[in-house]
């Protein structure tokens, strides 16, 4: 694989385009609106996957968005890589904060991006992180140089708790049989500094409803003497917090894993900057739970947080309104040993209990999953750490991220695999937010560093 930087140089603006025409697509999961675009996006990644060098590739159809499976077998008795990867991604509102439309991809240099990174929604989660595993599939079968088998399955609702990817691994276990899970769709510290997503938080995710009166009233006529759904739904979300940002849900930390002080320590060795976080939220001062450092708090610790809310009136203007209804969309981040169903349910229970009287509350459970942490003492973590070392000319620091990608789990326990979280993105890269990048530096160097993977992971596996 001594070839692959040469190999990369010169088809370079060839895997820009087609990343680009890909991220041209708005293939959002979570509007119906966008189906056929969903749709086109797993055609076009058979085509990719076809060209690439998979011998089988196939669209298998699920109770929601296709599943794009392909596979290139050169031996029984070698090793299987299982790549994961998804093909939709996040609704790109709200579209006036995009300094560019986010599905109009464009190239622009930055402080952190100085070769330039791709603007798009998508561009890093997961459609350039996912691509990348394609072109260096392209690279490897074009050299006659692929070291193992290699299976894909790149799924369409990831961004929407991927329902049917459960229902698809539950029923083709012998398809998706392998050795390892191979997944980017994480981030590293920096482009100096590669590190490997160690542990997942879990995700518990719902939708609250108080209602008070049966239509929206006249707050002259009405107010004071009627429950405010709006500001009882305001006052109950403040509750589940204490002064010390504790999540005040009783039940909630029973299972939550405690890290020792070393386990602490060492996480403490990546290099962070508090001041340059700060400035790049434009933030002056930072907030969470108490006892925890900033990166603690974003990653070995369960959060509870509003992703939405409204009700009445928000047009522009003025109304006098006390409306009948109030909603809240809101998302548990959870550590391992925490259980997202008895969570959603410890939620839903709290919730319901603290209401008063004059409004009545619904929970609605959307979707979630369980946290999930890797052994760095397997050969699938060594790999991984000797091909960022190869690349990047120094070892990768081990480190828990603070997303979630709730099929982990499920690849454990129905596939019995472990799996290896190689991402390239920066926490920069503005990711479920407008302005989504991701580095031109860093798509081609998880095509460079991919290879090398499959590489060392088969010698590692003799």
């Amino acid at each position: 694989m001594d070839n692959i930087k040469s190999y990369i140089n010169q088809h370079k603006d060839r895997f820009i385009n087609e990343l680009i025409e890909l991220l041209k697509i708005p293939s959002i999961s979570a509007d119906s609106a966008f189906k056929k675009d969903v749709i086109k996006t797993s055609e076009v990644i058979k085509t990719a996957l076809e060209k690439a060098g998979c011998d089988l590739v196939e669209i298998c159809e699920t109770p929601g968005y296709p599943i794009v499976y392909g596979e290139k077998i050169i031996d029984p008795n070698l090793p299987t890589i299982l790549v994961y990867g998804h093909y939709d991604v996040q609704p790109a509102d709200p579209i006036d904060l995009w300094d560019s439309p986010p599905f109009e991809p464009i190239i622009k240099k930055t402080e952190i991006h100085p070769e330039g990174a791709i603007f798009a929604r998508g561009a890093c989660d997961d459609k350039g992180q996912m691509y990348m595993h394609v072109k260096a599939l392209e690279y490897m079968t074009a050299n006659n140089n692929l070291p193992c088998n290699v299976k894909f399955m790149i799924e369409g609702e990831e961004e929407v708790g991927s329902e049917s990817l459960a229902w698809f691994v539950e029923r083709n276990q012998e398809k998706l049989a392998n050795d390892i899970i191979l997944i980017s769709d994480t981030g590293m510290i920096s482009n100096t500094q590669p590190s490997i997503s160690t542990g997942l938080r879990g995700l518990s995710y719902v939708e609250v409803e108080v209602t008070g009166p049966n239509r929206d009233l006249h707050s002259g006529l009405y107010g004071g003497a009627v429950a405010n759904p709006i500001n009882v739904l305001t006052k109950m979300i403040a509750s589940l917090h204490d002064e010390n940002n504790h999540i005040a849900i009783p039940g909630f930390y029973d299972n939550v894993e405690n890290l020792s002080a070393e386990e602490r320590a060492e996480m403490a060795r990546a290099p962070f900057s508090l001041d340059d976080y700060k400035k790049a939220l434009d933030i002056d001062a930072v907030y969470g739970e108490k006892g925890y450092t900033t990166n603690e708090r974003n990653s070995i610790r369960p959060t509870l947080d509003v992703n939405g809310i409204w009700g009445g009136y928000i047009g522009e203007g003025a109304k006098t309104v006390i409306a009948s209804q109030a909603f809240a969309k809101i998302s548990m981040r959870l550590v391992p040993n925490q259980d997202w169903k008895e969570i959603t349910e410890l939620f839903k229970t709290h919730f319901e209990s603290i209401a008063p009287k004059g409004v009545s509350v619904k929970v609605k459970p959307h979707h979630g999953g369980q946290g999930y942490v890797t052994p760095i003492d397997n050969i699938g973590y060594k790999a991984a750490n000797k091909a960022y070392t190869k690349t990047f000319g120094v070892e990768a620091i081990p480190q828990r991220s603070g997303g979630s990608i709730p099929i982990v789990a499920l690849f454990e326990k129905e596939l019995k695999s472990k799996t290896i979280l190689m991402g390239f993105g920066l926490d920069s890269d503005a990711i479920h937010s407008p302005n989504e990048h991701f580095g031109v530096f860093n798509y081609l160097k998880g095509i460079e560093t991919i290879p090398l993977f499959y590489k060392y992971y088969t010698e590692m596996s003799k």
